[in-house]
């Protein structure tokens, strides 16, 4: 999994600090359920693009955080997309999904 590093700038808003949100969900989400950290590999990654970690994976258009790349396969019901042979998903609740189903973790509430 790659998630941003939270406190980074944005040009477009001189003097401000951002986090993003979709990757603290995943903080917490990791910081929750500890045994999944043992299983899922995270990458903390810099906020500016090109984002190179993601590049030599994903190609150019597929820079988002948070993004899950799948080791096995693919599975009916889950929001997959493919670069290659690289399955991966970059929906924050695709991603939810997909470690519930995969790792056991409880489903979110509704």
């Amino acid at each position: 999994m790659f998630l941003l590093q939270p406190g980074f700038s944005d040009p477009a808003y001189p003097g401000d600090v951002f986090y993003c949100w979709h990757c603290a969900l995943m903080e917490g989400l990791l910081a929750s359920f500890p045994e999944l950290a043992v299983r899922v590999a995270v990458h903390r990654i810099g906020w500016p693009r090109p984002r190179k970690e993601l590049l030599s994976l994903l190609g150019p258009d597929n820079q988002s955080c948070p993004v899950l790349i799948l080791a096995d396969g693919t599975e009916d019901g889950l929001d997959i997309k493919h670069h290659g042979n690289i399955a991966f998903i970059d929906d924050k609740d695709a991603i939810l999904r997909a470690l519930s189903d995969r790792h056991g973790i409880p489903i979110p509430h509704p």
